[in-house]
């Protein structure tokens, strides 16, 4: 798992005072939830692309075999730009290769071992291949590599996401990081 010290933060890129990360991960490791709770710690805006592309009808419709919206890449990507030239924003969604890589100054991945992360995911009612595939994409770690393949490697960081306690100590470790960022 790789620690959060192997990259410096960098005040001001692209003129931000305020950093930009992205949280992503497969669904059910807890992304909106360490989003949030970071957001509130560190007085930054939390976005939720899955509650935007719904608000905004960023979308090409619905998937039905996945029983979720076709996300349209650059129309979430228009909607967002102002905000993410701002800076002070943490995004949380389970993809992460169609963002620009300007954006972000720190990329975390979420992860969770695989059958906490069958149980969360029946519990939501994921069934079938919505439920297999999801599983597959964790064993995989299809979203870290998409992660470091996406981003600098330096400003990626896996981070288990087990628990309660994960999930706290996950947003410590993030709001040192801030700080750290706010100081350079």
């Amino acid at each position: 798992m790789a620690g959060l010290s192997t990259a410096s933060p960098k005040n001001g890129i692209d003129g931000r005072k305020k950093p930009n990360l992205l949280i992503t991960g497969t669904p059910g490791t807890g992304k909106t939830t360490t989003a949030s709770a970071l957001a509130e710690a560190a007085q930054l805006r939390h976005i939720n692309i899955g509650d935007l592309v719904k608000e905004k009808n960023l979308h090409n419709g619905w998937d039905d075999q996945f029983e979720c919206y076709i996300i349209n890449e650059d129309l979430v990507c228009d909607e967002l730009e102002d905000m993410m030239e701002e800076g002070g924003n943490i995004v949380d969604h389970h993809g992460c290769d169609f963002f620009p890589e300007r954006w972000f100054d720190r990329v975390v991945v979420l992860q969770t071992e695989n059958s906490l992360l069958y149980d969360r995911l029946a519990r939501r009612g994921y069934t079938g291949s919505k439920l297999s595939n999801n599983i597959e994409c964790e064993i995989f770690q299809v979203l870290l590599e998409e992660a470091k393949e996406s981003y600098q490697e330096e400003i990626v960081v896996a981070l288990r996401s087990d628990s309660i306690d994960d999930i706290n100590n996950n947003v410590s470790t993030l709001s040192d990081w801030l700080r750290s960022w706010n100081m350079s």
